[in-house]
């Protein structure tokens, strides 16, 4: 009998969204494209707010909502048709003012292995006018700093 797997988390306790690589996640090469990952990303992302307290509907409300920055993303193994995932996310840094820093790590569940791993830079932005702007103190409130281990 084999043991259970153990997935090594970056942090005690992301959020975690599981996905299955579908046949028109995979490119040319036979494995999941890039571009799918950051597809995965922002989707964990949003689950995420939305966990948190915050959606789109309370963004409007508070005039105020996040827009992607920067992406980092290193792949570390490739993904294939039919393959479980745990895309895993918390915050890592929050200036409490305009920008904040969300980490990704994706991890295989039939070996627990990690298949990559990501950073996304979030700014604050007035939905009005698109410029940026100080969050307001329910982003403040909800989006925490999740130590790592």
């Amino acid at each position: 009998m084999n043991a259970p797997l153990i997935f090594k988390w970056d942090v005690t306790n992301p959020y975690i969204e599981k996905i299955v690589v579908s046949t028109e996640d995979v490119d040319r090469y036979g494995h999941t494209n890039n571009v799918v990952y950051l597809r995965w990303l922002e989707q964990s992302a949003w689950a995420h707010s939305k966990f948190l307290g915050l959606d789109f509907a309370d963004y409007e409300r508070l005039g105020s909502g996040c827009v992607a920055h920067r992406h980092e993303v290193d792949y570390l193994a490739p993904t294939f048709a039919g393959e479980e995932l745990q895309v895993g996310t918390w915050i890592a840094e929050n200036d409490g003012r305009v920008t904040m820093w969300r980490n990704y790590q994706i991890i295989r569940t039939s070996d627990a292995k990690t298949v990559a791993r990501g950073r996304t830079r979030w700014a604050c932005i007035d939905m009005k006018s698109g410029r940026p702007r100080m969050q307001p103190p329910e982003f403040i409130t909800a989006y925490r700093v999740i130590e790592t281990r």
